[in-house]
């Protein structure tokens, strides 16, 4: 059949089962809009207040879904606003479309108004991307555009569609779902180096990151811990692959890793790797990192085999593959010295527990444990309350955390949370800190016009919290433009918007509000007072290695390792 350039993007969309886009509307995509407006009932759009929203929405329903994740924007600076969106599912290896309007290809190249060459300026942070002045090749660049996006490594393709394409009319009919693209399967001899590896170590320490939530094999790694009587450390990426609570999982490593996971993972013998790219704030001084250990690396994309930390096994294709058949050769095998070492690790990590008699980031993310449900997403924004979360947060099931790590985008939370809460139909929880929440409260719009079940937990501190902790123990407590003024009243805030709020100083407090707003199913804003000076710990320090590991501070003296 016969289909404008609109109808076939609308069309194609839908032939690739997406359910849910996230936009915002604008003069080169009237046409576009046009067709969802038609074709509300096969489609929804959700309209977010800014278009960088767009993006992290999508990337949010991405990461709760393991599907494609999908945003529309306008050309010039529609378009430029999704661009940190796009950045930050790149760096984090998040399946999404973009789809952008342009001015009419007659108009291309003459400084048209809102003209942008917008594929010239995502080509470093996607995928792929395609200028479509084509109409015959327009659907099938979108069908191409979901198959790169889920095949391989995961990441962002954008399209971008002239506004004289979007009306010329071309024959359109339904084609099945291309599959993803076969992936590379590992060696055999590689296989095997690494099945001996593991038979012979004393030590072993396998070490998960995001690239193994989306290979499936969480599973298969616990029943491999169980087998070798290893212990399981995860990148910031890695988290809610494992149980939080499973015995032999330690959390998270790095520079704010748990005490345990770190160093065990430095004590190890052997770290078998999976789907992790050992990037800097997870290894700390790399010319330091696990020297005592054999290194295994499993990864979906050769670049990263060795990339950042020297390898004896590098094995890149199907990590399932992979691993299955690394672990079909593998022993089992008891190992009481290396479970003893590991359990007096932990009990030193629990002796660093300092109890205080006032309100804790902690204590909060204890009273959310209780009271969430097991599938709802947990999404953050960037600094101090990203790692409390990660360190404190129980993870019990796959895909229920949206944060940007690889970026570190502050702003990315509410749009992540409202996505992740379409993707899951879910309720959600967004943790915010006061700073991040003020580069993304204009979403609180999105929030009451949708009424989407978020219930955001915003810690305020009345400064940008993660850099201040840098300027205490690096800068000489020289806060520099750290300290948030005007100090806003966010319950009010959230009041302009129809939103119910709650302004909390006390555990007794903070739960009562909390069970209230999530079991609400409406969006809420719930203001927790914490101290100024309130640190994430442990702490490598820049360019450290775990000897010098920061376990508390003496704000009069210092900190201490």
């Amino acid at each position: 059949m016969k289909l404008t350039g609109a109808q076939i993007i609308i069309e194609t969309l839908i032939e690739q089962g997406v359910e849910t886009v996230f936009g915002y509307p604008g003069g080169t995509v009237l046409d576009i809009y046009d067709q969802l407006y038609k074709n509300s009932d096969r489609i929804q759009h959700v309209r977010v207040s800014h278009e960088q929203h767009a993006a992290h929405a999508a990337d949010g329903y991405s990461r709760a879904t393991g599907k494609v994740g999908v945003c529309i924007a306008t050309s010039g600076p529609g378009a430029t606003n999704l661009v940190t969106g796009i950045a930050t599912a790149m760096l984090d290896s998040i399946a999404m479309v973009a789809i952008t309007g342009n001015v009419g290809t007659p108009m291309i190249g003459k400084d048209s108004f809102q003209e942008i060459d917008i594929t010239g300026i995502t080509l470093p942070i996607t995928k792929h991307n395609y200028f479509c002045n084509d109409i015959t090749k327009l659907a099938d660049n979108i069908r191409e555009a979901f198959q790169i996006a889920k095949s391989g490594r995961p990441g962002p393709v954008l399209i971008d569609v002239p506004k004289d394409i979007q009306n010329a009319v071309w024959e359109w009919e339904k084609e099945p779902i291309r599959p993803v693209f076969e992936n590379d399967l590992a060696r055999e001899d590689k296989v095997q180096k690494a099945a001996r590896l593991l038979n012979e170590c004393k030590r072993p320490f396998i070490y998960i990151g995001g690239g193994a939530v989306g290979a499936k094999v969480p599973d298969q790694v616990l029943e491999l811990a169980d087998r070798i009587d290893a212990v399981i450390g995860c990148s910031f990426m890695g988290l809610s692959a494992i149980p939080t609570d499973h015995p032999r999982f330690l959390g998270m490593t790095g520079m704010h890793g748990h005490y345990a996971s770190s160093m065990a993972q430095d004590q190890a013998d052997l770290i078998l790797g999976v789907g992790i790219r050992f990037s800097d704030r997870a290894t700390g001084n790399k010319d330091k990192y696990a020297k005592g250990a054999k290194i295994i690396q499993l990864d979906i994309d050769f670049a990263e085999i060795g990339k950042n930390i020297p390898v004896d096994v590098g094995i890149f294709g199907d990590i399932k593959d992979a691993f299955t058949r690394i672990a079909e050769k593998v022993e089992s095998k008891e190992r009481p010295d290396w479970m003893a070492r590991v359990e007096a690790l932990k009990a030193e990590e629990a002796a660093q527990a300092v109890e205080v008699d006032y309100l804790t980031p902690k204590k909060v993310i204890s009273i959310i444990n209780e009271k969430t449900e097991a599938d709802s997403v947990l999404a953050t924004d960037v600094g101090q309350h990203q790692m409390w979360a990660a360190q404190f947060y129980n993870f019990r099931t796959k895909r229920t955390f949206a944060s940007s790590g690889g970026l570190g985008t502050m702003g990315y939370g509410l749009g992540g949370a409202i996505g992740a809460a379409y993707g899951s139909g879910k309720r959600s929880v967004l943790i915010t800190g006061d700073g991040s929440f003020g580069m993304n409260l204009n979403e609180l719009a999105t929030l009451a016009n949708y009424q989407v079940p978020v219930t955001i937990v915003l810690f305020n501190n009345g400064t940008l919290g993660m850099v201040r902790q840098w300027q205490t123990l690096f800068y000489g407590k020289r806060y520099s433009n750290t300290t948030m003024q005007p100090v806003l009243d966010y319950v009010k805030l959230a009041d302009a918007f129809g939103i119910k709020g709650y302004k909390v100083t006390d555990e007794a407090g903070f739960a009562a509000a909390f069970e209230e707003a999530y079991n609400s199913f409406r969006p809420a804003l719930i203001d927790v007072k914490i101290d100024v000076d309130e640190m994430v710990l442990p702490m490598l320090p820049p360019g450290g290695s775990i000897e010098q590991m920061i376990t508390k501070v003496d704000m009069k003296g210092g900190a201490q390792a």
